[in-house]
């Protein structure tokens, strides 16, 4: 597949590395030559310097004959027009285009973004998206990510194991034992900033991270056979208000009514207006490093906090302060993947990190097959993805025990129309079934394949 990629930011370099590694043919477009240069010799792909949004320079690029152009640059306007660039004259089949503004989103603007307008076949809000994945892992207290999935009838949970973890050093086939009638399955296993698919032979260590596929009506004891009985945070405190602050509080005021929400804001007139923006949540202005405002806002009696401000450096010393202070659960926004090996030692229960969420996004609308949702996971390190099993797959008919899965893939559940099963090595496909997937970054491209619609289907 060719793709271009315009942006070389941290999120177009994410994109553009992940794609070109895993052997498409990918062009980044800049206007920085420091940047695009970079690019091109750290990811071993083809770098333009130009504005993406010129004519020439997506012809330059390739856009002739190119299957996807992904626009990530800083400015939501040169993504717009480079879309449409693509579209009218070079007649590009997929464009992305990434929008910051939430004034070009509002519902009643939606006709600005078809072929008789702008040409933009996905849109990306990162804020938007940002939000809502901080809100899931509020919604899933002791864990640091959740994806939900069928409706929330089916969830991928992360979960960090600590010493007093009750099943540390259990191979994986006796937990299976020991728990029959507990619906989960054990997917991934990070250890030592490795990312690894287990087997049953294998067991669990302290510190290990692990991504359990679980029906969401076995989340709770699932959370307590690993060691986590946090409850629902009912005080929350949100340090920053700014676009994903303002969101993420408006979803928990919507779908937490009971919730006690303080947000803190340092400029002034922002929080005049996030204050007139939400029902109920008590909006204070002051410096989120102050330790009378954290005080004032009671910080230490809060069972959850959010540092979203847009300083990373910020964001790890509020989480510090208000855990100092007596806050239970600290969740950080840092978008410099330097910061994320070392702040969880320092105390701080969840990183958030913008660019995964957004490349997230992006992959949805990147895999080919019958792949019909992806989530990256731990950096890239591996994406959950929901697949369909059509009538010539090699999957259908037969046992998972009996299938020749590629190394680093894991069946994690069987979702039969509006019924979900976690998957046994007894399980049988059928034609039509959605698998929900765990797959190491290695083995994407072959699970692509393995679910590519082939001639005889037709």
């Amino acid at each position: 597949m060719k793709v271009i990629v315009c942006g070389a930011g941290l999120v177009g370099s994410t994109i553009a590395r992940q794609l070109a590694a895993e052997g498409n043919e990918v062009t980044m477009i800049d206007v920085s030559a420091e940047r695009a240069n970079k690019a091109a010799e750290t990811y071993d792909l083809r770098a333009i310097v130009g504005h993406a949004s010129h004519p020439d320079v997506l012809e330059q690029a390739g856009a002739s004959d190119a299957d996807m152009l992904i626009a990530v640059t800083f400015a939501d306007e040169v993504n717009m027009v480079a879309c449409e660039v693509a579209h009218a004259l070079f007649n590009v089949p997929t464009k992305i285009a990434r929008i910051r503004a939430q004034g070009y989103l509002r519902p009643e603007w939606s006709d600005l973004f078809n072929e008789k307008h702008i040409s933009i076949d996905f849109i990306i809000s990162p804020e938007i998206e940002v939000a809502r994945a901080i809100h899931r892992r509020i919604l899933t207290p002791g864990a640091f990510d959740m994806i939900p999935f069928v409706g929330d009838k089916l969830r991928l949970v992360g979960v960090r194991l600590d010493e007093d973890c009750p099943v540390l050093n259990t191979p994986l086939r006796q937990l299976t034992a020991l728990f029959p009638d507990l619906a989960l399955n054990i997917c991934g296993i990070i250890r030592n900033g490795v990312m690894m698919v287990p087997d049953a032979d294998d067991h669990l260590e302290t510190n290990d991270e692990i991504y359990i596929c679980v029906l969401s009506q076995h989340l709770p004891r699932a959370m307590r056979l690993f060691g986590h009985e946090e409850r629902e945070a009912r005080r929350i405190v949100i340090f920053g208000g700014g676009n994903i602050g303002l969101f993420l509080a408006r979803e928990i005021e919507a779908s937490q009514p009971s919730v006690l929400l303080k947000v803190i804001e340092a400029n002034r007139e922002r929080a005049e207006f996030v204050a007139s923006a939400l029902k109920s949540a008590v909006v204070l202005h002051g410096d989120s490093l102050d330790q009378e405002i954290q005080q004032e806002a009671k910080v230490g009696a809060a069972e959850t906090i959010i540092a979203m401000t847009n300083d990373d450096e910020v964001n790890i010393l509020t989480s510090l302060l208000a855990k100092r202070a007596g806050a239970q659960r600290a969740i950080t926004l840092v978008n410099n993947p330097a910061y994320e090996s070392l702040i969880g030692s320092l105390g701080v229960d969840v990183v958030v990190n913008p660019r995964s969420t957004t490349v997230s996004s992006i992959l949805q609308h990147v895999r080919r097959g019958r792949i019909r949702a992806v989530h990256s996971l731990h950096d890239g390190a591996a994406e959950a993805m929901e697949a369909e099993a059509i009538e010539t797959s090699a999957l259908v008919g037969k046992p998972l025990a009996e299938l020749n899965l590629p190394d680093g893939v894991m069946i994690g559940a069987i979702i039969r129309g509006e019924t979900v099963e976690i998957a046994r090595g007894d399980s049988e496909i059928e034609a039509g079934n959605r698998l929900l997937l765990f797959v190491r970054r290695d083995a994407v491209k072959k699970v692509e394949k393995l679910f590519a619609v082939r001639l005889e289907f037709f």
